[in-house]
């Protein structure tokens, strides 16, 4: 134990000053303390006392927590070692004396500080956009820690102070990574994560025609944003367009390609690319175009 006796753990003398010294103690895991008291030849009687309860009367120990033991190197100390305190040995110690005189006490207040630790957290959640969300973080520690909550977007912008974050119709920039922070200054902050997804129907975002001429290979592009992923499907002249097979179609995420090989006079036209997911429809018209070969041509001989 002495070699976790925290450093700053002050000695009680015979010249005891009036009223008690207050002592912050950080608790960790084998963490003791030394509270030391002097005497001198003149004493008859010592003893500790935490409140009202005798610890020890001389050198008898009337505890029975193994984690106190008495300290006398020598015939002047007469101090108490606590093993691995924990709160519940906070409060006031009396270290007692009997002289011919009249008898003296000293006391020490130990206040046992605890690190911050989260002990409930929301789980990760999927929700509809729109939906009102409350997401939870409880810890405890002394004194109470501070909840902090961000949510971790490159902004990592600071959202709220407490154990409970509303948010009232969230929306699809609003999902991802939250951070809730438990911080009480007595060690590093316990921190927790939770995730939130955020389901929308699809919007098309992008789409790109193809200017291709006959006999070449036409490429149609269409890129959607939605949660659940998209599924998609090609229409062309307001009926569904038949993957031939001198057509391929390509899906990758949120993104399709409609690839029409040897193009042909008939396959020029509208198409419509259509999004889906259990939460909605959209759809976008590309076209696929005849190249203008004698402007191609003109340019050339400019």
């Amino acid at each position: 134990c002495a070699a976790h006796t925290l450093s700053h753990t002050p000695a009680l003398i015979m010249s005891f000053v009036s009223g008690p010294v207050w002592i912050r103690v950080i608790i960790t895991q084998a963490v003791c303390v030394s509270v030391r008291c002097y005497v001198d030849d003149k004493v008859s009687k010592v003893a500790w006392l935490n409140r009202s309860n005798i610890i020890f009367a001389g050198e008898d120990k009337w505890s029975l927590d193994p984690r106190v033991e008495l300290v006398t190197q020598g015939q002047l100390e007469y101090s108490l070692r606590i093993q691995k305190v924990d709160v519940f040995d906070e409060g006031p110690y009396t270290c007692s004396i009997q002289t011919k005189q009249q008898p003296k006490t000293s006391q020490v207040y130990l206040i046992v500080q605890v690190p911050p630790v989260i002990y409930k957290v929301s789980d990760d959640i999927t929700v509809n956009e729109g939906s009102n969300v409350t997401l939870t973080c409880l810890a405890s520690g002394r004194p109470d820690p501070s909840i902090t909550w961000r949510l971790l977007n490159p902004s990592a912008e600071a959202l709220d102070v407490g154990e409970y974050l509303e948010i009232s119709g969230i929306v699809r920039s609003q999902a991802g990574r939250y951070e809730c922070k438990a911080s009480n200054d007595v060690s590093t902050p316990d921190v927790k994560y939770v995730n939130v997804v955020v389901n929308y129907p699809p919007y098309i975002k992008e789409v790109r025609s193809s200017e291709t001429p006959v006999g070449q290979t036409g490429v149609l592009h269409c890129e959607a944003s939605a949660v659940p992923q998209p599924e998609f499907e090609w229409y062309r002249d307001e009926r569904r367009s038949l993957i031939y097979s001198n057509n391929d179609l390509s899906i990758s995420g949120s993104r399709t390609l409609l690839v029409v090989a040897n193009v042909t006079e008939d396959d020029y036209g509208n198409y419509t690319c259509v999004a889906t997911n259990r939460l909605g429809i959209h759809n976008a018209s590309v076209f696929l175009y005849k190249q203008n070969q004698l402007l191609k041509i003109g340019d050339i001989y400019t």
